[in-house]
């Protein structure tokens, strides 16, 4: 979906002092140092806790950005010529209000997940669970807060299915911001600890403005087991959304997810449920308590989807921890190996780039890359961003595996050193041609390409 400037500019109701070119804008910052694609880049010079935004916008300008969203404050613009600056009272609220509005465009599902433990491992792995039979657009890493929800939902696009978005809160009146923006068909409560944040005054007080998320959502999943969590939940729905309806999980008969019994062994975990009238089992890969919670969450999460038991059962168990993504581990003639190769879409590729570019041990970059799958783009356009980025974090080589990122090979040319092949297999017959040393290698692949058998390869034993 296309923004100009002057779009933005009439969202945000915003004055814009400078009146430069009326760009086409497809990039939020509001770090500087994520920058990748300065001409449709805005930057939001953001204050608070030590921070002045403004201080960045000289260093930005002389990357090429020429749109900026700042307040009342900034006197500086004169010193910038053909430069946008939208002023608005209060730069956070603007992006709040951009994503609010990008957020109202799309009518597919979208989950919102808020909790005091597990959001992010939730939201990943229902990734992992049900990125076959979706097209998902989820929040980065833990992007959860009043910054990182509306940087998150600006990621839907055209070609997007399903959302699935995390909300944090660390004081009261924040979750109703943050309820506009992801607006949730489909709500996730994952754990509530017994320690609740200073800025409430009790545990209570904590799960009323968490539920907050889900002022106008229809669907409700948690575990009913938790007695104050069902006993809150019932007063929301009495004061504050009438129609919500719950689909919860639990030893109680009464839950639409009965867990009938867990079965710990050595390495793994056995969970016997019972979903209307079908008793059925998963196992997942896990034994610690936590992982068992997450795992019949997004258990739950995919029979309210329509998910059969039989494929749940299958998806169970390929399910990965988290830790394993982004790992940096010491790799073979003195390489350094970063391990992202379970998925591979903008978002991630992203986060994954910025990771290698703090990698400082040495100055030769390589990445290994799957094709992108699901994205919803054009595939010319798509690969034209994805060289863009590769170009603007100084990568040294790319090796490209799979046969559509074969056919764009020429869109490489600007990357020093190219080679592409139609499988990880062919790569490994071929891998002893590239003499990797002394470089650090990102492995960022989707999982049907097995990266973790590169990965085998390369890592020091």
């Amino acid at each position: 979906m296309t923004y100009t400037t002057l779009h933005i500019t009439q969202i945000i109701s915003a004055t814009n002092s400078q009146k430069g070119i009326d760009s086409n804008i497809e990039h939020l910052i509001t770090d500087s140092r994520k920058l990748l694609f300065p001409e449709t880049s805005i930057f939001f010079a953001m204050q608070g806790q030590g921070r002045n935004g403004n201080n960045f916008i000289e260093h930005l300008y002389k990357k090429g950005v020429r749109n900026f969203i700042v307040d009342k404050n900034f006197n500086e613009a004169e010193k910038y010529i053909n430069t946008n600056f939208l002023v608005v009272d209060n730069v956070l609220a603007a992006l709040q209000t951009l994503a609010t509005q990008h957020r109202k465009k799309f009518q597919f599902p979208i989950i919102g997940i808020t909790g005091s433990n597990g959001k992010t491992v939730v939201k990943e792995w229902l990734y992992q669970l049900l990125g076959d039979d979706y097209n998902i657009v989820r929040s980065p890493k833990s992007y959860n807060s009043q910054v990182g929800v509306p940087l998150s939902v600006w990621r839907i696009q055209e070609g997007n299915d399903l959302g699935i978005f995390e909300s944090g809160i660390s004081q009261p009146n924040e979750m109703l911001n943050l309820q506009k923006i992801i607006d949730p068909e489909i709500g996730i409560v994952t754990f509530i600890g017994s320690a609740h944040a200073e800025s409430f005054t009790s545990l209570e007080e904590k799960i009323k403005e968490k539920l907050l998320l889900f002022k106008n959502s229809k669907q409700l999943i948690f575990c009913a087991d938790d007695e104050m969590l069902s006993n809150e939940v019932k007063n929301f729905i009495v004061t504050k959304n009438t129609s919500l309806q719950l689909f919860t999980w639990g030893k109680n008969i009464n839950a639409n997810c009965v867990v009938k019994e867990i079965t710990k062994q050595a390495k793994s975990t056995t969970i016997i449920c019972l979903h209307n009238t079908n008793e059925f089992s998963f196992t997942i890969p896990f034994t610690d308590d936590a992982s068992i919670h997450n795992a019949i969450t997004c258990c739950t999460t995919m029979l309210l989807l329509k998910i059969n038991s039989a494929d749940i059962a299958i998806k169970m168990q390929s399910l990965r921890p988290l830790a394993m993504r982004l790992e940096l581990k010491q790799g073979i003639n003195n390489c350094s190996i970063i391990n992202d190769g379970y998925s591979v879409d903008l978002q991630s590729l992203d986060i994954s780039l910025d990771f290698l570019a703090q990698q400082n041990q040495h100055e030769k970059r390589t990445i290994i890359l799957s094709d992108v799958l699901q994205t919803g783009s054009e595939t010319k356009n798509l690969y034209k961003q994805i060289a863009q980025a590769l170009v603007n974090k100084n990568i040294y080589q790319l090796i490209g595996i799979g046969e559509t990122i074969s056919t764009q090979a020429a869109i490489f040319s600007s990357i020093q050193s190219t080679k592409f092949y139609p499988s990880t297999t062919a790569f490994l017959q071929n891998i002893q041609q590239h003499h990797f040393n002394n470089e650090v290698i990102l492995l960022k692949g989707a999982r049907i390409f097995h990266f973790e058998d590169i990965s085998k390869v390369l890592e020091q034993k």
